[in-house]
């Protein structure tokens, strides 16, 4: 299992540069560690940042220090979280049914689409994750262990509600307490679900929350020791803005993240929904695990259903049951218990003709921007964007055509109920799917939404100059100019920049939509899909 997720995850990362904000936002605080040789403060443009605690970062730092500076080592982390994450769930699919349930679970992992691209992405979520579920793992089998359940289980009750603990605290370590609130929700609807049966004590959960804080107190405890409780007001503040308004920059509608689940999680999504269903359950154990799944799963979605920030990535804790609840009913299948319903195919032939249809339509539209043009001459900065469409031709294609092939023979099999043919090549071949999706898009992607500026920031690598963005957010001045921390302090006024008497060459960039033509000192370069560049007159 580790060898086929390493062959999936691995190869090629750096293919493709890092996207703007996240990616390069989270590699460039990570370079930064390197750079200043501080492991233990988060900087963003060598300026202490307060919106993420830092045990991701450690993980891109050490990859920094294997692979240089690059975009393979911002993304190797997630690849190996990504062999680890499916290791885990064949292991514990094995314990709890059978290892064709593990290979099920595993194969529901690397073959639905969100789930595995964000094995091969440089973001923070796939540790957050993978630490909230062990986390919850091990309040469950503490609770199995000490009400004696059919599961044999090595160590003790205490073994295992301390090192979820401990795994919880990591989680915590990574992205923030909101991995408590999951677990802590999670537990309580549990609790509901179960009548008000009491399955923990109040002595029990303050021990297993003691665990999670002493291994968070390690670095937040010495980073306020060291520079005051600035830290951990402004990142409090900070979720506060996530939690009650648009902050991130992305508002959407209540439901936003069921239909990111449905469709991006797809083919695993359509079997999850009949796996919510009754499904028959032998043990006492499997039946506990369903309830916790689906009482984790539905804390997630409705929880961020009410953030009102909305990006994709704050669901993907769902991807843990709702992977589980599909490897249910496919392994259903096989045993005879669950039918393959025609809702069941009228799902994977709808949401997956929606693939089909724009990742065909793609390179047709790329070859004819043309027809796209009436619908964005509203937005300048779309309309230059879509000029600089440039490379597609037929050969892209083949993804498209790959997919209605791996839907077509897959659909064939399962209404001939012949599981061991319908299932291995849905799961295996949206994997394929997936990889030449990205073989054959991300790179003319990236390059129309953002090459151009990425571009322009690598000329000045190695150079002692300023680069800066004009009244537009980004991090890619940062890492793609390799920007180093001694340059004058006056740097963050942009009135100094633009105005001020600068102490090196200096070069603004601007997006078409606001640019910086009003402003004297500087002399126009030229602009390019939605760009502008200028440098400060002599």
């Amino acid at each position: 299992m580790a060898l086929v997720a390493g062959l999936f995850f691995m190869p090629f990362l750096g293919a493709v540069r890092l996207f703007d904000w996240d990616e390069v936002n989270f590699a460039e605080i990570s370079r930064e560690m390197v750079v200043l040789g501080d492991y233990l403060r988060v900087h963003v443009d060598f300026e202490p940042f307060w919106e993420k605690p830092p045990f991701f970062f450690w993980m891109q730092s050490l990859a920094m220090h294997l692979f240089g500076v690059g975009e393979y080592a911002a993304r190797f982390p997630n690849a190996v979280i990504g062999v680890l994450t499916l290791v885990l769930v064949f292991n514990l699919g094995r314990r709890l049914y059978s290892v064709r349930f593990g290979l099920l679970w595993a194969g529901a992992w690397l073959g639905s689409v969100t789930p595995h691209l964000y094995f091969r992405s440089g973001i923070i979520d796939p540790y957050f994750n993978f630490f909230i579920f062990c986390g919850l793992l091990g309040v469950i089998f503490f609770t199995w262990k000490k009400d004696r359940y059919d599961l044999p289980l090595s160590r003790g009750p205490y073994f295992y509600l301390l090192m979820g603990g401990f795994l919880l605290g990591v989680g915590i370590l990574t992205k923030g307490p909101v991995a408590f609130l999951i677990v802590g929700l999670t537990m309580a609807v549990y609790w509901v679900r179960n009548r008000l049966r009491w399955f923990i004590n109040a002595g029990q959960f303050l021990l297993f929350a003691a665990m999670a804080s002493v291994v968070t107190l390690l670095w937040y405890g010495l980073e306020t020791y060291a520079h005051g409780p600035w830290f951990i007001q402004e990142f409090i503040k900070y979720n506060y803005r996530l939690f009650s308004t648009p902050d991130a920059g992305h508002a959407g509608f209540f439901g936003y993240h069921f239909v990111i689940l449905l469709v991006g999680c797809f083919p695993a999504s359509i079997f999850a929904l009949r796996g919510m269903g009754p499904t028959p359950q032998e043990r006492n154990f499997q039946r506990d695990f369903k309830v916790w799944m689906v009482c984790l799963f539905w804390v997630v979605l409705i929880l961020f259903s009410i953030v009102k920030s909305k990006i994709v990535h704050y669901s993907s804790m769902c991807y843990f049951p709702l992977t589980f609840l599909a490897a249910l009913t496919l392994d259903g299948l096989y045993t005879g218990r669950i039918r393959f319903s025609g809702w069941l195919r009228a799902g994977l032939m709808g949401v997956g003709a929606v693939f089909v249809l724009i990742i065909g339509a793609v390179p047709l539209v790329g070859q004819h921007v043309e027809w796209l043009l009436p619908f964005v001459q509203q937005d300048p900065f779309a309309v230059a964007n879509l000029q600089g469409a440039t490379g597609w031709t037929n050969w892209a294609l083949i993804p498209a055509i790959w997919l209605l092939l791996v839907l077509g023979l897959s659909l064939r099999w399962f209404g001939q109920r012949d599981w061991d043919r319908a299932v291995p090549t849905l799961l295996v071949g949206m994997a394929v799917f997936i990889t030449l999706t990205l073989g054959f898009f991300m790179t003319r992607i990236e390059n129309l939404i953002q090459g151009s500026a990425m571009r322009f920031f690598e000329k000045f690598q190695g150079k002692d100059v300023y680069v800066v963005p004009y009244e537009y957010r980004s991090y890619g001045p940062f890492f793609y100019t390799r920007r180093q921390p001694r340059q004058n302090p006056k740097r963050y006024d942009l009135n100094w920049i633009l105005r001020g008497p600068v102490d090196r060459p200096t070069y603004v960039i601007a997006k078409i939509t606001n640019p910086a033509d009003s402003v004297r000192s500087l002399r126009r370069l030229g602009e390019e899909n939605g760009f502008v560049f200028y440098e400060r007159k002599k």
